[in-house]
């Protein structure tokens, strides 16, 4: 931690809270900083004793089965995961494309987002995808070597396994713009279905497109 500090930026960091929600804990008194309440924009320096009183904010998780169709988010004005959950003050973590279907995780946790996006080999995610020719053997290597694309460049290693002649298990730490599809589209092969059943211990289970359930976390 680098001081001085803003106050907001300060309980970002130590992981208590979004800047916005530091905002608007602070508009609600719950901020101390050497036992006074403090206002927005207040400066934190080296030895400051910073209290959040305890938090009434609602945090809910959800893993929910995104419909092939929909776009995480989508131009304004269109039907998106982002406006169908706004009103209920949820987010998506990370997308899907619009043609993708499976497993987002939605929360109005900030702390909780960070996380899963900045760790991603603990959030590594698993995708089934179904391709309209028959797969060689070698893609297998190909992937699990580190891949070299025309338009995302290198990539890290994805874990392979073919499943039947037209299917694969891929699992990725990184998520980069319509990567398997580019990784595929490289190699020659049309994707047909692309369906995310896995985030780090987080399955999609027996939902079904459109469906949610709540699930615990621990931060």
């Amino acid at each position: 931690m680098k001081y001085p500090i803003r106050i907001n930026k300060y309980l970002r960091d130590k992981g208590l809270a979004s800047r916005r929600e530091a905002d608007d804990f602070i508009e609600k008194g719950k901020v101390l900083v050497n036992g006074k309440t403090i206002k927005k924009g207040f400066i934190v320096k080296d030895g400051d004793r910073v209290q959040l009183k305890e938090n009434e904010k609602n945090y809910q998780y959800i893993a929910y089965y995104k419909p092939r169709g929909l776009a995480t988010q989508d131009l304004p004005g269109k039907k998106s995961v982002v406006t169908e959950w706004k009103e209920k003050g949820l987010y998506p973590i990370g997308r899907l494309d619009k043609y993708s279907e499976g497993l987002l995780l939605l929360t109005n946790d900030g702390r909780f987002a960070r996380e899963v996006l900045s760790k991603k080999e603990k959030y590594e995610k698993e995708y089934v995808v179904n391709v309209r020719e028959v797969l060689r053997p070698s893609v297998v290597r190909v992937f699990e070597s580190g891949m070299k694309t025309k338009t995302l460049g290198k990539l890290l290693p994805v874990k392979t396994k073919i499943k039947n002649k037209k299917t694969l298990v891929m699992i990725l730490n990184e998520g980069k713009k319509h990567q398997i599809r580019v990784m595929l589209n490289d190699l020659s092969y049309n994707v047909v279905s692309l369906k995310r059943v896995r985030i780090g211990d987080i399955k999609i289970g027996k939902l079904k497109p459109g469906e949610t359930r709540e699930i615990e976390i621990k931060i």
